[in-house]
């Protein structure tokens, strides 16, 4: 591919790749596959093959394994198509223009920032941390590996190089606070996305680092990044409804959220421009809550549950530094919920126990889980997420 450096890549910017460090000249020297696919195991090789699309004023899919790629032709002129994660269902594949991706671009100002990639570098919140960092001559911190790498490997790498900048799941920061034990970092920015931000989390994120900027984004594959929330609460304030920041419309239809957004990929929206995200929300007074995924629940016995709505009671018990609440199949019921319980170190199984029992005993019987098992850790998809797809 040429080596000219594209308009959007600083001249300051530096990527570490496990123990290789690359600067634009390493990178626009790496081989890019033809045809337009490339498979985003390795942020360097996006970098290429976006500079090498955008040259040649075409397409580029960047795969990850969720989808065969045979079939996809990149059309003409230079966008980028995602893969979602399917962490609660099929696939999905999403054509976005490109300069729609570096509209929402947060923290570019930030110069000097030292980031640390946690998510899918084929991610739409990996691609927007990676533009972010090349944007504003950052040092993009990656570990090489599944997904983004051990939760180990990562804080390894964030004590070594002093990132400044981490974003993540909430399921990544719960394990990730848990494998920085006692250690310092340095951070100025604290971000949220990919799954709903609970309140526990929220709070135990700001006491760690008082001094890091904390928000939670909204974002998904099809809608593109659509609004931040800084003010340290979970959900986002209700007014916002009426008149939403940025351009955006929001409403609540039939219990889901639906955006109007100009940086919607157009293949995902109604002939009104609305999309449905699938998110479960509930009006609380001031504020919409998040309350699962449309296409997660279950019917228990005839009765259809959130698991992740469940997942937010325990996770908001004492003793509890991480959850997760599956269905699995049940010859009688249909599916049954089961919980998965990571407790803070020091913590008393038995009563811990009663207090996880009493935390749902209000909720119907069909959303209490029937089984709680304790571990160490709650594994994630490549995706930075747990995976809602438990045994059928």
């Amino acid at each position: 591919m040429t080596g000219t450096r594209p308009d959007w890549v600083h001249p300051a910017f530096r990527l570490v790749e496990g123990e290789e460090v690359f600067g634009w000249a390493e990178i626009a020297a790496l081989p890019v596959p033809a045809g337009g696919v490339v498979h985003a195991d390795r942020p360097s090789l996006v970098l290429a093959a976006l500079a090498a699309a955008e040259a040649e004023g075409r397409g580029v899919l960047l795969a990850r394994g969720t989808a065969d790629p045979d079939g996809w032709r990149p059309g003409q002129g230079f966008t980028v198509t995602l893969e979602s994660s399917g962490t609660t269902g099929t696939p999905k594949r999403l054509c976005h223009d490109f300069a729609r991706l570096r509209g929402r671009l947060r923290g570019v100002a930030d110069e000097g920032a030292r980031w640390l990639l946690t998510y899918d570098p084929g991610a739409f919140a990996g691609l927007q941390v990676m533009l972010t960092a090349v944007a504003a001559g950052a040092l993009l911190v990656t570990v090489p590996g599944p997904g983004a790498g051990t939760i180990a490997a990562l804080a390894q790498a964030a004590r070594r190089h002093a990132v400044t900048h981490v974003s993540g799941t909430p399921s990544f920061w719960r394990a990730f606070l848990m494998a920085l034990g006692d250690t310092e970092l340095p951070l100025a920015a604290v971000t949220l996305g990919g799954e709903a931000a609970d309140q526990p989390l929220l709070d135990r994120l700001a006491e760690r680092f008082p001094d890091a900027r904390l928000r939670h984004i909204y974002a998904s594959t099809e809608a593109g990044a659509l609004f931040a929330v800084a003010d340290s609460r979970a959900g986002f304030p209700a007014d916002w409804l009426d008149e939403a920041p940025d351009g955006l419309d929001l409403r609540i239809a039939g219990g889901v959220l639906e955006v109007r957004s100009p940086r919607a990929a157009p293949g995902a929206v109604d002939p009104d421009g609305w999309l449905s995200t699938g998110d479960l929300v509930e009006r609380q007074g001031d504020r919409v809550l998040f309350a699962g995924r449309l296409d997660g629940l279950v019917n228990v016995g005839g009765v259809k549950v959130s698991p992740e709505a469940v997942e937010r009671r325990l996770l908001a018990v004492d003793g509890v530094a991480d959850a997760a609440v599956l269905a699995v199949a049940s010859p009688i019921t249909g599916h049954l919920l089961t919980a998965t319980i990571v407790p803070v170190p020091g913590a008393e199984e038995a009563a811990l126990r009663a207090a996880l029992r009493a935390a749902t005993a209000d909720l119907p019987p069909a959303a209490r889980p029937r089984a709680l098992t304790f571990a160490d850790h709650i594994p994630l998809s490549a995706a930075g997420k747990k995976s809602r797809k438990g045994p059928r």
